[in-house]
């Protein structure tokens, strides 16, 4: 069964603007499936998955663009670099827009090509698993979530948060009964055997492996290699380049911390965020709804469910990423998100409790001091069954409104 798909939109307005898009985002998000379900009737469609259609793109070019009409739509594009150049070449030919749309799913290879082929020509778009709007089939919000007052809502039919947490958001697992501990299982193997050994030249499988655990279990918190790096037993170093191939396959998101003014005492150090909360667990081993709920890991496990649907609702919109922050000070003072709209402020705090009171959101005040800025509404996200007030400029809502 498809799920329909915010991005969609998305993509018919950057088809609209640009000569080619790309979008990119970690295996099994769903890419193909959105385009093919979008474009099915206008687009024509290769893969270079197949190794035909790579060997002729390889060897020669121009005859594959011969081979297939525009508009075009191009699968797994990282893996024959070369054909970036003969991309620019085939669309200057014309003035139209929405001429070629290409998914990957390696931000290294693909930015690579991009910088040097495409500039100006191209829209980026960034992909990520299926959110709770989605799932929900929500018609509340549309575009990036950005705090407001929160009316009546009605608690949707068979949502079971903590289950849709600990299973994570990939369509195939969204969409199916198919066993939780085999899928990620198989995706990490394949994630080893073909993202990571393309990227780097891997020697020690088991050792990655090992990072990658320890990154999950730091999950929500403010990252430091070094801890990682004495946990594993490998360097400074490796950790860093470790964790730039997560982030460049889509797997884990660094939030910055606000940092408006070079002389606020405030963090330098941002927080990791895994993109899918189902991976989390199959890491760290919660491999039930209930374990997950009673754990001790339930509240950093929250905060990353939350922070991912808020990320995800930027990126299905196309939105600017670097308008989520966070905050932290010397003082240790801290607001889990920063949402900036232009000049204005949004504090936002995640508790797991479904009450909390005005002493959850006492470091909202911080924002006040920041000369240029206006604090807006603010939210704290929660378990809260309906939303309600805490003060007058700050509502507690349930994490499925979004």
């Amino acid at each position: 069964m498809y799920i329909n798909r915010e991005i969609e939109t998305t993509i018919q307005e950057m088809l609209r603007q640009f000569k080619v898009v790309l979008v990119t985002g970690a295996r099994q998000v769903g890419k193909t499936t959105v385009l093919e379900n979008c474009l099915k009737d206008t687009f024509s469609y290769a893969t270079l998955e197949n190794p035909i259609e790579a060997a002729n793109a390889e060897n020669d070019s121009l005859l594959f663009f011969e081979t297939h009409s525009l508009p075009l739509i191009i699968d797994e594009i990282q893996r024959v670099p070369s054909l970036f150049q003969t991309t620019k070449f085939i669309v200057d030919q014309s003035s139209d827009r929405g001429q070629m749309v290409l998914i990957g799913s390696q931000t290294y290879h693909l930015m690579k090509g991009v910088s040097e082929s495409l500039a100006g020509r191209i829209g980026i778009i960034e992909m990520s698993g299926l959110s709770t709007r989605e799932l929900i089939g929500s018609t509340r919000n549309n575009g990036p979530y950005i705090p407001h007052a929160v009316g009546a809502v009605e608690r949707p039919g068979s949502f079971d948060l903590w289950e849709r947490i600990q299973r994570g958001s990939m369509p195939e697992l969204c969409a199916s009964d198919i066993p939780w501990d085999r899928f990620w299982t198989s995706y990490t193997q394949a994630y080893l055997e073909r993202d990571v050994r393309d990227l780097i030249n891997l020697k020690n499988e088991s050792k990655f492996y090992d990072f990658m655990v320890a990154a999950a279990a730091c999950s929500g918190q403010l990252f430091n290699a070094s801890d990682i790096a004495n946990a594993i037993n490998v360097d400074y170093k490796t950790v860093q380049s470790w964790l730039s191939i997560l982030q460049a396959s889509g797997i884990v998101r660094l939030l910055r911390p606000f940092w408006p003014n070079i002389g606020k005492s405030l963090t330098k150090t941002p927080k990791l965020y895994f993109m899918d909360t189902g991976l989390i667990c199959h890491l760290t081993r919660w491999t039930t709804p209930d374990q997950l709920r009673n754990g001790a890991v339930a509240g950093h496990v929250f905060e990353t469910f939350v922070v991912s649907e808020v990320l995800k609702s930027y990126m299905n919109a196309g939105a600017n990423l670097r308008d989520v922050w966070f905050y932290r000070d010397t003082k240790k003072r801290e607001i889990d998100l920063v949402i900036q709209e232009g000049r204005i402020l949004h504090p936002v705090e995640v508790k797991t409790a479904a009450t909390v009171k005005a002493d959850a959101i006492k470091n909202f005040k911080c924002l006040e001091s920041m000369e240029g800025y206006e604090v807006g509404f603010g939210h704290v996200i929660c378990q809260t069954p309906e939303p309600y007030y805490v003060t007058r400029n700050v509502q507690a809502i349930p994490v499925w409104t979004i």
